[in-house]
């Protein structure tokens, strides 16, 4: 989604070296190794194995493309372990869950079909949701909910959940939305019931707000003073996180604006490049996903 905006916000140099911190299954990897010269690498990372493992088929023939099964929480060490003092020139994150994980039910990301409650982007690292859902205290499962989905009517659920754990294992999705199904009272029309819990146990389980503060202050980091940083988000609490890192790096600290001299490190370190970009209405039409998309393009400054 929003490939041709991301690639143009990247400005792709045959030469450059270039991380994209969020494979899926390869899309945008593609195309800037379309832009790329012979001499241009390409760093792509993924949390889920069978996005590496597809990749490693797309891209068999591909000696400019380096693939790693890592989060991008690890960006800091590992552009520094396989760039080999290349200067990076851009850095593309695509936020959320990809469709292959949405699409394929065994993953349990979606209500959409039945599967297991898991939903980590990882499945060979941490606990699935129904793990996790059969130990926390209604407190903590209202407070993920409340938080990350933004549901108004969190504490009904969580509380719903705890009762049906006490006679039956949560461990399949279509069980866990009939259960939100029944505690919420109200919701959007056209809209399921369990969305923003999914949403909320999804993002938790695997720590996506933490995750993405990391990759974008370790992408900062590893730029090169004219490198381009683009990030795709999906949603309010994706994009909050960012546009406060944005604005964090481009605006000087309101309490240090009228010294004669900003102390070291005070300087502004990115600027902003156009304004926020949404899909237009033809990608919209073709994937109703790309509705929510929205892309922020920063330079590196110094």
């Amino acid at each position: 989604m929003l490939a041709a905006e991301a690639l143009a916000g990247l400005a792709v140099e045959a030469g450059g070296y270039y991380v994209d911190a969020t494979f899926g299954r390869g899309g945008h990897t593609a195309l800037v190794l379309q832009a790329l010269g012979r001499e241009g690498r390409v760093l792509a990372l993924d949390r889920d194995p069978q996005a590496i493992a597809a990749g490693g088929k797309r891209f068999a023939d591909e000696v400019r493309l380096t693939l790693v099964h890592a989060s991008f929480a690890d960006l800091g060490t590992l552009v520094p372990a396989h760039a080999r003092d290349r200067a990076c020139r851009g850095v593309l994150f695509d936020l959320g869950v990809s469709s292959p994980q949405l699409d394929d039910p065994s993953r349990g990301f979606s209500f959409r079909a039945d599967g297991p409650v898991d939903m980590r982007m990882d499945p060979t690292r941490g606990e699935p949701v129904s793990a996790w859902l059969a130990r926390a205290g209604v407190d903590e499962i209202r407070e993920v909910i409340a938080t990350l989905g933004e549901e108004r009517f969190a504490r009904r659920v969580a509380q719903a959940i705890v009762d049906e754990r006490r006679e039956h294992p949560i461990v399949r999705t279509s069980q866990l939305a009939a259960i939100v199904a029944k505690a919420v009272r109200t919701r959007e029309p056209g809209k399921n019931p369990a969305t923003r819990t999914f949403q909320a146990l999804r993002m938790f389980i695997n720590d996506e707000l933490g995750q993405l503060e990391k990759g974008l202050a370790a992408a900062l980091e590893f730029l090169t003073p004219g490198g381009r940083l683009a990030v795709i988000s999906f949603h309010s609490l994706e994009d909050r996180v960012v546009k406060r890192f944005m604005k964090q790096q481009t605006e000087i600290d309101p309490a240090l604006a009228d010294l004669p001299v900003l102390p070291a490190g005070a300087e502004p370190r990115l600027k902003l490049v156009g304004k926020k970009s949404r899909a237009v209405n033809k990608e919209v039409d073709s994937n109703p996903r790309a509705r929510s998309a929205l892309l922020r393009v920063a330079e590196k400054i110094k």
